[in-house]
Order: C-alpha cells, then structure tokens, then sequence
C-alpha cells in the first residue's frame, strides 16, 4: 500500500520539546532530572496531567492536583509552573517539510495531546506566538487536539479519528512523535511510526518511509 499521508504530532516534532524546558527549569530549582516527565506517567490514565489534556479540570484545578502529585514524591512543584513552559520553538526545518509535502500531493495531518490553557492549540506564552503557531496548523488537511475530542495519545481512538477524518487507512500513513509510548499504538495500527529526536533524524528517516530520495525534505 502506498503511503501518501503524513501524520504529524506537534510538541517534540514541529516545535522544540516541552521536556527541554522541564529539565532547563528541575536543574535551575535543584529538582530530580525528569521529575516532570516521572509525575506524567505516573497512573498515565488518571492523573492531573490526563485529566487536563481530556479538558476534565480547569487550570485552577490542574494546578492544584499536579502540585499534590509532586508533593507526593517529596518535591514542591506546583502545576502552573508546568503550564508556562509547554510552548516550545519552532523548528523551520519541519516548516519546510510541511510546506513541501503538501505541495507534492501528500495529505498532512496533526494529532496532538494538548490542554486548554494559554493561548491557542500549542498553549502559547503570547498572542503573537499563537498567531506564528496557527499559521502552521492552517497548512495540515486535519488536526485532532485532546483537549477537544476528549481522547488523548496514546489511546488508538486518536488515531482512527485523525485517520477517518483524513479519508485514509492506518496503512497509508506515516506518524510521526517524540515519545515512543505514542508511537507503539499508531505501528500497531499499520502506521510507519518514526520517534523523533531531532530534526535532521526524522527528516531522513520520513525520506526513507515515503521512498523519497535522501535530502528531498532537507
């Protein structure tokens, strides 16, 4: 089966990971490496963390809850100080590899675990950054946000809605995430899943999946 459709996730993948920011701000306050990232997946399904990206609780209420998460493993961390640093750089190399699949003929979508806070779908710090940021979304055929479907990676669900809506089948698609817990349920579906560390490595390795020679989208 051709894979004519790419699937994007947007924090991590088009823009700079959250995490970066995680690990910049649990050094500077002298916090256990990746204790953000141990909260997050700590009772994946129910926690404030969750809850937010379904849209169940309210800021007020995700702040609260997270600062008890962390209170729970000893630290002092409270959830809105998580929230300023979800919105991350834009990579315009990834831009770029929007714009050029699209004008060869791919449908590109977008699926994303987001929450409602900030300003816009990426939870931008300021209008103008979300102004740059739905710039971006407008060139996707569909984007599923969690905050609005209320389902979140990594349930399939997500995927069968972003597929559905794209008109295609798991196996005409390439996905594309960060985190590998994302990635398994999309491969299990038929996708070719790629994690992304970097830009250049998803680069290639969506060269390789879409069969096209080596430095098109680069």
């Amino acid at each position: 089966m051709t894979r004519d459709t790419v699937i994007f996730d947007f924090g991590g993948v088009i823009t700079s990971s959250p995490f970066e920011a995680f690990n910049r701000m649990e050094a500077e306050r002298g916090l256990p490496h990746n204790l953000v990232r141990r909260i997050n997946s700590a009772n994946p399904d129910a926690n404030a963390w969750a809850l937010f990206e379904r849209a169940e609780i309210d800021a007020a209420r995700f702040d609260s809850l997270f600062a008890q998460e962390a209170r729970a493993l000893g630290h002092d961390l409270p959830g809105r100080d998580v929230l300023a640093l979800l919105s991350g750089d834009i990579r315009p190399d990834m831009v770029a590899a929007l714009d050029w699949l699209k004008a060869n003929g791919y449908r590109i979508g977008c699926i994303t675990n987001n929450v409602p806070a900030g300003h816009g779908a990426q939870m931008s710090s300021s209008a103008e950054k979300a102004e740059a940021i739905a710039a971006i979304m407008a060139r996707f055929d569909h984007v599923v946000e969690s905050s609005r479907v209320g389902i979140r990676k990594p349930d399939p669900a997500i995927y069968r809605l972003a597929c559905d809506a794209l008109g295609v089948v798991p196996g005409q698609c390439v996905y594309l995430d960060d985190l590998g817990i994302n990635c398994k349920p999309a491969a299990a579906l038929g996708m070719a899943a790629i994690k992304v560390s970097a830009s250049a490595q998803a680069l290639a390795d969506l060269e390789m999946a879409l069969g096209l020679e080596g430095g098109a989208l680069s």
